[in-house]
């Protein structure tokens, strides 16, 4: 249970908030695709992302009301009756990196040491948003207007680039003034952390890659006119939802299917003029969706060794609450796409 509490607050949540790497990743491939203020529209799709929402609402009922279904059920029944918490025949998965973290001694943990270097990263990629697009503002009303208009035409992938080392800078102050940890100890640990995000950063350069492939080829304008003929508009969240989840469950990766998807769903939103924000969030919830309920997907097997279950276990467990929430956004994506 402490795995899929884990994996269905993670992805989930971080979809749901633009402001961090998932968000300017997203901006960037909306950027690709010739949207011009590609924050207005993913924070209209906020509104339309069910299957985050109702994951991580079906994660709150389950801890508040402690009901269970399908293997979870089985398995709180059989800790409670004979105390075990993994299956006989369960093989754990555990992360020496992730166990090896020990409290340093004689340091007391301080809530603000965390809380500080975080509403600092907010705080920055704001101000950077919208310092990286002040000056493509050719008209405002007022200075609130001209900052609020910036933060659509900020670049994302700058904003978070500013906002996480001014973050970090931030909390390598806090750490040295209370002599928690020495600089170099601190830029080792930096150095480490940056070198474990080096394959994510070339899913991106990848991902970006095809993306941009498929705008020069034109990949989502000859999907929409192969559409044309037979896909009625108001079937078409409902299929990329399908779609998107169908990529993200075989490939493990909801970034990878959001370059895949994003490139081919915007053309089609566009020339089946139907609602783009509406499409964006079927291609975001799809990709989360797929990757949430795939056992080769990064965020599930972590989900796994951060928790030391047996990771087919953890799998079958989560995948009820997974269908339950994928299954009602497909529904709502249906009846949305016939009120418009």
């Amino acid at each position: 249970k402490l795995a899929y509490i884990a994996d269905s607050s993670s992805a989930p949540s971080s979809i749901l908030i633009p402001f961090n790497a998932w968000g300017a990743f997203i901006m960037g491939l909306l950027l690709t695709q010739g949207i011009a203020s590609p924050l207005s529209v993913l924070a209209g799709s906020f509104f339309y992302n069910f299957y985050p929402i109702l994951t991580i609402l079906i994660v709150f009922l389950v801890i508040i009301f402690k009901k269970d279904i399908g293997a979870m059920a089985k398995a709180e029944k059989r800790t409670k009756e004979t105390g075990k918490l993994l299956n006989d025949d369960a093989v754990p998965m555990i992360s020496d990196e992730i166990t090896s973290y020990e409290m340093k001694e004689g340091v007391k943990p301080k809530a603000y040491n965390m809380i500080i270097p975080l509403v600092t990263m907010v705080v920055m990629m704001l101000v950077s948003l919208s310092y990286t697009g002040w000056s493509e503002i050719t008209e405002s009303s007022s200075i609130w207007n001209h900052f609020t208009q910036s933060l659509g035409k900020g670049s994302g992938s700058s904003a978070v680039l500013y906002a996480v080392v001014s973050s970090l800078l931030v909390a390598m102050v806090l750490y040295r003034a209370q002599g928690i940890m020495k600089l170099n100890k601190m830029v080792e640990l930096i150095l480490k952390g940056v070198s474990g995000l080096m394959p994510l950063a070339l899913l991106m350069v990848l991902a970006f890659a095809i993306s941009d492939v498929c705008k020069t080829l034109e990949t989502g304008i000859y999907v929409a006119q192969l559409s044309e003929g037979w896909l009625s508009p108001e079937f078409l969240p409902f299929v990329i939802f399908i779609l998107s989840s169908f990529i993200a469950f075989s490939t493990g990766t909801s970034w990878g299917t959001f370059a895949i998807m994003i490139a081919i769903a915007v053309p089609m939103a566009q020339t089946h003029d139907a609602n783009l924000s509406l499409v964006v969030a079927a291609t975001i919830g799809g990709g989360v969706f797929g990757d949430h309920c795939s056992p080769i997907s990064d965020t599930t097997i972590i989900s796994s060794m951060a928790s030391a279950s047996d990771h087919i276990d953890h799998v079958k467990t989560q995948l009820p609450y997974a269908l339950l929430a994928g299954g009602v956004t497909a529904l709502l994506y249906l009846v949305l796409g016939f009120l418009g």
